[in-house]
């Protein structure tokens, strides 16, 4: 049997074989729909997404006419490497999500399909409240890989990949809550047969 790796050494050769695109196609309606709950008749905002990959959320929130300001960040060289060459205006990091700090705090913070490969989840919602976010600032997170979603059960196998924490919905809840974030919602996208929807998680600060 292979040896597991960690998320940034596979995500990285998936940026090399190409195999970002198809991330972005996939997760696309959930982003659309995480995107027009914290944008919704909002004034002008600055956003960064953490665990951007090839930076194409970062691209598409750029062209919204409210946006002042829009970044990303990823542990994955290759990852951020590509959005480089995609983009140049929109400002790209490389970088541990659990301890890196923005140069200033930001309004939204998105995350889709990130939080559960971090070394410790936990630290990087204590860091995004305490660090990243400005005062009354949000951040919203995707997550289809969660206890109740009993087909993803088997992705750290089929993936290969070493770090993958698996919670509750109850349980990403009361970390959201522990980190200091208030008004905490969940809600599930997209739910259809053999398959429990992106949990959809959402705290301010």
């Amino acid at each position: 049997m292979e040896k597991k790796r960690t998320p940034t050494v596979v995500f990285g050769e998936w940026a090399e074989r190409g195999r970002d695109e198809g991330m972005a196609k996939g997760h696309q309606q959930a982003v659309d729909h995480m995107l027009e709950v914290v944008l919704n008749n909002r004034k002008s905002f600055s956003f960064l997404d953490a665990g951007c990959g090839n930076g194409w959320v970062v691209r598409q929130v750029a062209k919204h006419p409210q946006c002042v300001s829009a970044a990303g960040v990823d542990g994955a060289q290759q990852m951020i490497d590509k959005a480089k060459t995609y983009n140049s205006k929109n400002h790209y990091t490389c970088a541990d999500l659990d301890t890196w700090i923005p140069s200033s705090p930001v309004d939204i913070v998105h995350s889709m399909e990130v939080a559960y490969y971090l070394k410790d989840p936990f630290a990087f919602l204590q860091n995004v409240y305490n660090s990243w976010l400005t005062k009354g600032g949000v951040l919203i997170l995707g997550l289809d890989f969660y206890e109740e979603n009993t087909v993803s059960h088997s992705w750290p196998e089929d993936c290969g990949v070493s770090i993958m924490h698996l919670f509750s919905e109850k349980h990403w809840i009361k970390l959201f809550r522990k980190a200091g974030f208030k008004e905490v919602e969940s809600t599930r996208f997209g739910i259809k047969e053999n398959w429990s929807g992106t949990l959809i998680l959402k705290g301010q600060k």
